[in-house]
């Protein structure tokens, strides 16, 4: 990776952490950020990682979304850490400063590769799988639950043509966790919002850590509806239920009993009894949160294909009313979710 630049676009808790890995194995790496107390905070005093076993402080190159019209050289990865809903925008932020041989690399929740595709181009696009649990609520300071020897990582070329390159983004990404090369992007993706379905919203609106929230009588079958919705989406939108989460695939079973077993390895790997979600994370800081990408996503999907999702149209709807702010995020919830 020598001589490489390298964008973190999207420095929040997830992107701190996985920036500071990199950084502290040498390599060059500019965190590029929405959040002005954050980018003042980094600058410093460093970015505070403070993991289950030790606390990291590393020094970074910080800078404010405005700033990106001063760079002058380009970046040969940028690694998209922003909201799903944020994607198209932060791309057009970055592709004047992408190299014209550059990849962007989707770190993210949700089904976004088609869309930094179509800013950047399908040559420079790599999807990626993320499974970590992190969170922030002070400038610089991240609390991460995963360290690098128990996060997990898929990247994928968008464009087959490109396969040769996934290397590239592994040399930089394995420095935070274990990466595996996708042979099937879209798929990979597409699993992770299975169980990304079952968790991150339906525990949000009961306002609770997602293993509490899991705990409540009938929301673990609730969570597993949701799965087993997004699993008939995944195959409906013509993608396959695929191997991910460190899983073999002679460990892929029927959809109605992969789907929560991906849910159970969440549960069980990569969260912690207090983990809150990212979407109750959002919810805490008054930001809205990635509803209808993830969720909302699934109702669509189906729709399409002329099937129903019940369970993900009904956490949609709650969801949106908590955004809306007509009810509050509870376990009071609970029955509203479950009817």
């Amino acid at each position: 990776m020598a001589g490489r630049r390298i964008a973190i676009l999207g420095s929040g808790a997830q992107g701190s952490g996985v920036g500071a890995d990199m950084i502290r194995a040498g390599l060059d790496v500019t965190f590029v950020e929405q959040w002005p107390a954050h980018v003042e905070a980094m600058r410093a005093r460093g970015v505070e990682v403070r993991l289950p076993e030790e606390v990291q402080v590393t020094p970074v190159q910080a800078m404010h979304l405005c700033e990106v019209a001063t760079l002058r050289e380009r970046f040969d990865l940028v690694f998209l850490v922003v909201k799903a809903y944020d994607t198209r925008w932060a791309c057009e932020l970055i592709k004047p400063v992408l190299a014209d041989d550059g990849l962007v690399v989707g770190l993210q929740n949700g089904m976004t590769m088609d869309d930094i595709a179509s800013v950047v181009g399908v040559h420079r696009t790599v999807g990626a799988v993320i499974e970590m649990a992190s969170n922030m609520f002070e400038p610089g300071i991240v609390n991460r639950e995963n360290a690098p020897s128990s996060a997990w990582f898929a990247v994928g070329a968008a464009d087959p043509a490109n396969r040769h390159r996934e290397q590239e983004v592994w040399d930089a990404l394995h420095h935070a966790g274990t990466v595996e090369v996708s042979d099937d992007i879209r798929s990979s993706k597409w699993m992770k919002l299975v169980a990304n379905a079952g968790e991150l919203v339906p525990s949000a609106i009961l306002g609770l850590p997602l293993a509490d929230a899991a705990a409540l009588p009938g929301v673990r079958e609730f969570m597993d509806r949701c799965c087993r919705e997004a699993a008939q989406a995944t195959v409906a939108s013509g993608s396959r239920l695929k191997a991910v989460f460190g899983l073999t695939e002679a460990e892929v079973t029927a959809p109605e009993v992969y789907a929560p077993a991906l849910l159970d390895v969440v549960l069980q790997r990569f969260s912690s009894p207090t983990t809150r979600t990212t979407v109750l994370q959002d919810w805490m800081k008054g930001r809205r949160a990635e509803v209808q990408e993830i969720n909302g996503h699934v109702v669509r999907v189906m729709e399409a294909a002329g099937l129903e999702a019940p369970a993900n149209r009904r956490t949609v709807e709650l969801a949106l009313r908590i955004e809306a702010g007509e009810l509050e995020a509870g376990p009071g919830n609970a029955e509203a979710l479950l009817a």
